[in-house]
């Protein structure tokens, strides 16, 4: 039987002593000072993992971007991917029990994908504890969605190494949670666009209709705006992303959201109409033979 917490300590031994010695950043002075002045005490990070650190140090590692320091955060994000594979295995097992080994493996692969860790970051406001260098932040490097993902990987390692396996599936079940409430085995493996398509072709409705409508900010940091359009339900959401994908994305979700509001109300209209119908009066009968 492995004894986890002695792996992660004789793992966390190692991967101290194998950190290269180099200047302890790439980022000047001046810009250093005005990132750390902004940045909110870690404390908070800690609070909203439910987790906080024995060895502060790593929390510190597992926040730097390569472009910071030569002390950087990849090796953190190879054993947290390691780690929040198995964790997540472990956790489909437990509480999906009606899933096959097919249906168990496509939502692991969708959950630990990088949007959704990209989408787990966001809720920890992960962007605002980072430290990257120049050019990186120059780049609109705190809302990428690589580094973000890379980051969240690394802070599981972390907490690995800090306090073992079972600690570190702990918090990675508490961010979960939400989620594995909202998997539906007919939606596995599809994302946004497919779903609002299929849902519209079900209705018999024609396709929708994505533009971008807008693109904001440096040719290297643009955000994009899509709309996506549904003619025959009036539906015109907004969507927007790191890239027009991730965009059409997004309003893809809105629309779908909106179309099955609109279906349901319609679906509900209906029902009320047939009540408030009068009963059919039952066809008159005349016995022939009292007539007579």
């Amino acid at each position: 039987m492995i004894d986890w917490g002695n792996l992660s300590n004789a793992a966390g031994a190692g991967s101290v002593l194998a950190q290269p010695s180099a200047p302890a950043s790439t980022t000047s002075p001046v810009a250093l000072s005005a990132v750390s002045s902004s940045r909110p005490p870690v404390a908070e990070l800690e609070k909203r993992l439910g987790y906080t650190f024995n060895d502060q140090a790593l929390l510190k590692l597992a926040l730097t971007h390569r472009s910071f320091s030569a002390a950087h955060n990849e090796r953190l994000e190879f054993l947290g991917d390691s780690v929040l594979n198995c964790a997540v295995g472990h956790l489909l097992y437990r509480q999906l029990k009606q899933f096959d080994e097919g249906d168990l493996s496509r939502v692991r692969s969708n959950l630990v994908r990088q949007q959704a860790l990209h989408d787990i970051a966001q809720t920890l406001s992960l962007h605002q504890y980072l430290h990257l260098g120049d050019g990186e932040l120059k780049s609109g490097g705190l809302r990428r969605p690589s580094i973000l993902a890379d980051a969240l990987e690394a802070l599981f390692g972390a907490i690995f190494l800090d306090s073992g396996f079972h600690e570190a599936s702990r918090v990675i079940d508490s961010l979960y949670a939400p989620i594995l409430k909202q998997v539906d085995p007919k939606t596995l493996g599809k994302d946004a666009k497919t779903l609002l398509q299929e849902f519209l072709q079900g209705l018999g409705l024609p396709l929708p209709a994505y533009s971008v409508v807008a693109t904001h900010g440096a040719a290297h940091s643009q955000l994009f705006e899509v709309e996506c359009a549904v003619a025959k339900l009036s539906i015109t959401v907004l969507g927007s992303g790191a890239s027009r994908r991730a965009a059409e994305q997004v309003a893809a979700t809105q629309a779908l959201l909106a179309a099955r509001a609109a279906t349901a109300s319609v679906q509900k209209k209906s029902r009320r109409a047939k009540k408030s119908e009068p009963p059919p009066q039952a066809p008159l009968v005349f016995d022939d033979k009292k007539q007579k």
